[in-house]
């Protein structure tokens, strides 16, 4: 693949393993079972809704339902058949969507829906599903709701991962609580949320987020007048040297459009962009790169990671021109640098050359951001930090924020979660249209007056 460096071999301790568990056993209906793949589980009745899709967007969502499993006649794939049952599934769950439709023109909420109905269409004995809220609306929630406590009363059972802790409490009857790969605890699902995360994190709600006692130097960042038609305009920000500063308001206000521009992953119509007073030419990633900025961008899985490339040759991405010489790729210092990100972001891999793709969404974000501080950069810009992580996951970002921020970074973050926004930052500026409609720092900093501000109009 061009552009890629080689891998970087692994330390012996690291190298891969066998996908087997160590020990332990997996029972169903009081008897060991040895899984070797999906087939196996499904063959048990085993189905799961995975957080990342696994859908193919060429294909309709009748064909991705059944992939693997197509009804045939005679030998060949009956194709009329396969979408009559794909329709009298989906309206027998209540989905409303097109079973003749290409996956492709749907919208990620709508493939989630296809994701799940893959999973109901076999014969289900226990279902997991892994973030399945994650993209969905609130009415497409409750109708996922309705369909999981169909499933139990008919006898199905369900295991319900999720970083919301509302939805746990709301759907489920007990709750087993994971921390660092292990078992830390099982409640009922009406546990409080301070508690849970007291489980989750090893400390209570009000410590997640870092103090903010180290002082603030000089302008780092400074965006004067930036405007691009139809997305954004007359934007204005500073962020200083310790600083962390929120953007907030509602999707499409422009706030992530503001970010890339300032990365200079899209072009901008007017206005500048300078780090240390010094100005960094617009539309161009490598003069923004030089600059030290870095953006951790919104999409983790479609613009942060190359999902197919190894933990290690994804942490070694940004600082490869670097550690190129002639040519050459000085294998053994991108190995090292590698090595030491995992252990400071506390990265859960067996391997290093594990393929990003099978980590959890917490672990794959830390690369994103991990591969960025190995770059060593002036100004950090976090697009959505903590989406579709768990609590954990959270708490340890917050922490690497806060150590950054003492260490003199300009720390840009944006985020929809409104108390991590507050929570996080020492200003938060709200935009609302492609505009900055005010800015809130101290006792102001509510969630009321954020949300006040991100739905001003004019």
């Amino acid at each position: 693949m061009p552009g890629r460096s080689p891998p970087c071999p692994p330390p012996r301790s690291w190298r891969r393993r066998d996908a087997g568990p160590d020990r332990g056993e997996v029972r169903v209906d009081g008897r060991p079972v040895r899984l070797r793949g999906p087939g196996d589980a499904e063959a048990l009745g085993i189905s799961t809704i995975h957080q990342e899709m696994s859908l193919v967007p060429q294909l309709t969502v009748a064909e991705n339902i059944f992939l693997g499993r197509q009804p045939r006649r005679l030998g060949i794939i009956d194709v009329r058949t396969m979408h009559r049952r794909a329709r009298e599934l989906l309206d027998e769950a209540g989905l409303a969507i097109d079973a003749d439709a290409t996956v492709s023109d749907l919208g990620v909420a709508q493939r989630q829906l296809v994701e799940i109905a893959k999973a109901l269409s076999i014969d289900t004995r226990v279902l997991v599903m892994d973030e399945p809220t994650a993209v969905l609306s609130a009415g497409e929630v409750d109708a996922l709701f309705a369909i999981v406590e169909d499933l139990r009363a008919r006898g199905v059972g369900v295991v319900f991962i999720s970083h919301l802790l509302d939805e746990v409490a709301r759907i489920g009857d007990r709750v087993t609580v994971l921390r660092d790969g292990g078992k830390v605890g099982e409640v009922p699902a009406d546990t409080g949320v301070a508690e849970l995360v007291r489980l989750m994190v090893g400390r209570t709600i009000d410590q997640q987020y870092p103090p903010r006692e180290n002082p603030v130097g000089g302008p780092v960042l400074r965006v004067a007048g930036l405007s691009s038609a139809g997305r954004f305009e007359g934007v204005e920000l500073e962020v200083r040297a310790g600083e962390v500063v929120g953007i907030g308001g509602l999707v499409g206000s422009g706030r992530t459009e503001v970010a890339r521009a300032v990365f200079s992953a899209d072009h901008y119509d007017e206005g500048s962009v300078s780090v240390a007073g010094v100005p960094v030419r617009g539309g161009d990633v490598v003069a923004a790169y030089r600059a030290g900025i870095a953006l951790v961008p919104e999409d983790r899985a479609g613009q942060g990671l190359v999902l197919g490339a190894s933990v290690q040759e994804n942490l070694c991405l940004a600082t490869l021109a670097e550690r190129t010489r002639m040519g050459l790729v000085d294998r053994r210092g991108q190995r090292g640098q590698a090595i030491a990100s995992v252990r400071r972001m506390g990265i859960k891999v067996h391997s290093m050359v594990q393929p990003a793709m099978t980590l959890s969404g917490g672990n794959q974000q830390k690369i994103v951001i991990g591969k960025w501080l190995m770059a060593r950069p002036r100004v950090l810009i976090l697009d959505e930090p903590s989406r579709g992580i768990d609590v954990g996951a959270r708490a340890e970002i917050y922490s690497l924020i806060g150590e950054l921020a003492a260490q003199g970074a300009a720390i840009l973050v944006i985020s929809s979660d409104l108390p991590e926004l507050l929570g996080l930052s020492d200003r938060v500026l709200v935009m609302a249209d492609g505009r900055i409609r005010g800015e809130l720092s101290g006792a102001d900093a509510t969630q009321e007056r954020v949300m006040a501000l991100a739905v001003t109009e004019g």
